[in-house]
């Protein structure tokens, strides 16, 4: 399927929102027929290139950007509220309209809902009580799936971009919270505290 892109230097998660301010041309236009299809658009870390401006070159896979939210409070300003949805894989890319970077993409398989494993309870307690703490990110209910909480984790944790990104192509939702269970204990910090 082809999919209108907006490469970012930031990762969207399934599950996951993001606010931004749209100003280009072409991504106002790409709002403005997302809002009118009610279709997705596709979020993707930028592996080189800029935001703004010549045509960034994306990562290969990336998260569906539902619009939530869409405000105009000032003219030619866009500002939106995504909630990522499924993952996509970049079969290849090519410039549309207004220099509007077009994706040839595939869907990857939706991920696992199973409860979180044993050897990784320790990520469903540190999400638990990261949502007692930071009540601002809406957590709760915290949910027993271990896609989802390996999502949530990854977003809240300090990840350098690189490592958000390999964490959101790794299409095993147990062995990323197993890495996330490593990194936690790597940073000397516990999910009691």
């Amino acid at each position: 399927m082809e999919l209108p892109l907006f490469p970012l230097n930031t990762v969207l998660l399934p599950g996951g929102r993001l606010r931004l301010k749209v100003f280009e041309p072409r991504y106002l236009d790409l709002v403005s027929a997302c809002l009118r299809s009610g279709e997705p658009f596709g979020i993707c870390l930028i592996q080189s290139g800029a935001e703004v401006g010549e045509l960034a070159q994306p990562e290969p896979v990336g998260t569906l950007a539902h619009i939530r939210t869409a405000d105009m409070n000032t003219p030619g300003v866009f500002e939106i509220e995504v909630e990522g949805g499924g993952r996509y894989r970049i079969l290849s890319t090519r410039a549309g309209p207004n220099r509007l970077l077009i994706g040839e993409v595939e869907l990857k398989p939706p991920e696992s809902t199973a409860p979180v494993p044993v050897h990784c309870a320790p990520c469903l307690r540190l999400l638990q009580r990261l949502a007692e703490e930071l009540p601002k990110f809406g957590l709760h209910p915290v949910r027993d799936e271990v896609a989802w909480v390996g999502h949530r984790l990854v977003e809240l944790l300090p990840f350098e971009m690189p490592a958000r990104q390999a964490l959101l192509e790794l299409d095993d939702p147990v062995r990323r919270l197993e890495i996330i269970v490593e990194f936690v204990r790597e940073q000397g910090w516990s999910e009691e505290g």
